[in-house]
């Protein structure tokens, strides 16, 4: 890491705990903690894959945050937590709202209630740039106005208010990492949204890559996984306490760039399908990396780096994308309020 040297900013911590550590970003800070010889709890419902189930120093605790019992005993014995888990899919929360709000919001009120409660050292909390909402300028400084468009985004603040004003009337001792769009190795395509592994394997499928929106006005602040996991073990050791920091590069890159440079990786040209018929995310959405940057932290995986290893581990034909991005849902049939007879047939109809 240029400037910071991991292993001085967690050398006080030896337990660490990593929730929500079996999921993509996770399973990265899982295998990083263990190259730092940290003891790493992974908090997650999910089973282990069997690269991270046999790290050395690393043991799996199945949770369920939202009951905070059970969140209670998964961080016994931590000094940091990083808590990554919950919804990542802005398309599932738009569908199931109060899913998302419980996963994001109850979870990570009942991970900084616990975290008080155990004298826990540190907390770090991967937040996100959607709770920007539409960008008023860029780059976008953390002092930004928040104003999110998807319930995500809601949900996400929510837990960085709670935890924020648990941090003002308790002295958690937390800090906020907003991170902007990661990519990297071992993303789900059925899940995942972002561009960069979306183009990659649209075009290495021999497919033109289909975009929604304008593609020079879309541009995005791409982070590798790498550098994400790294930056959230710098505000670990250095990040101040209460404060919130920007995750990503300082760097924009449009639709029509990132497929120039996906084809670039691959050799031979990308064909882009513009789909204009919604340009609500048609915006940029850049960083302003000066906080994480000011603790000593540079990004060192180039999106051209970053995109030919991915390239090269994704191979020819891979499974094609299937995640969606979904900004409405159609308005739910109103359930008409029954009568007390109607209430009963439809008892007794069971």
């Amino acid at each position: 890491m240029h400037g910071v040297d991991m292993l001085e900013t967690l050398r006080d911590h030896e337990e660490v705990a990593v929730t929500g550590g079996a999921g993509f970003v996770g399973r990265h800070l899982v295998a990083a903690l263990s190259l730092l010889g940290k003891k790493t709890t992974v908090v997650d419902h999910a089973p282990l894959t069997e690269d991270v189930a046999t790290l050395p120093g690393v043991r799996h605790v199945r949770a369920d945050l939202r009951d905070y019992g059970e969140t209670l005993l998964a961080l016994q014995g931590t000094d940091v937590v990083f808590h990554l888990a919950g919804n990542a899919s802005g398309t599932e929360s738009v569908e199931k709202p109060r899913h998302d709000f419980h996963l994001n919001a109850l979870g990570t009120c009942n991970v900084g209630n616990a975290c008080l409660e155990l004298g826990v050292a540190r907390l770090v909390y991967l937040s996100s740039a959607i709770v920007y909402g539409t960008p008023l300028h860029a780059p976008i400084t953390e002092d930004h106005p928040t104003a999110p468009f998807l319930p995500y985004g809601a949900s996400k603040l929510s837990g960085e208010l709670t935890l924020r004003a648990l941090h003002a009337t308790a002295g958690l001792p937390v800090v906020i990492g907003r991170s902007f769009v990661v990519y990297g190795p071992g993303e789900d395509p059925r899940r995942a949204g972002g561009e960069v592994s979306q183009f990659l394997r649209w075009h290495l499928g021999e497919r033109p890559i289909p975009v929604v929106g304008d593609i020079d006005r879309k541009r995005r602040d791409f982070i590798h996984v790498e550098d994400l996991c790294r930056a959230m073990i710098t505000l670990a050791g250095r990040g101040e306490a209460g404060g919130v920091y920007n995750l990503g590069t300082g760097t924009a890159v449009s639709m029509r760039e990132l497929a120039e440079a996906v084809g670039a990786a691959t050799g031979r040209p990308a064909k882009l399908e513009a789909d204009t018929s919604s340009l609500e995310d048609s915006f940029t959405l850049l960083a302003d990396v000066t906080r994480l940057t000011g603790l000593g932290f540079m990004p060192r995986v180039s999106l051209a780096e970053g995109l030919s290893t991915l390239a090269a581990l994704l191979g020819p034909y891979p499974e094609l994308p299937s995640a969606r991005a979904v900004f409405r849902r159609e308005t739910p049939v109103r359930r008409r309020r029954l009568s007390p007879v109607d209430e009963m047939a439809e008892v007794t109809s069971c």
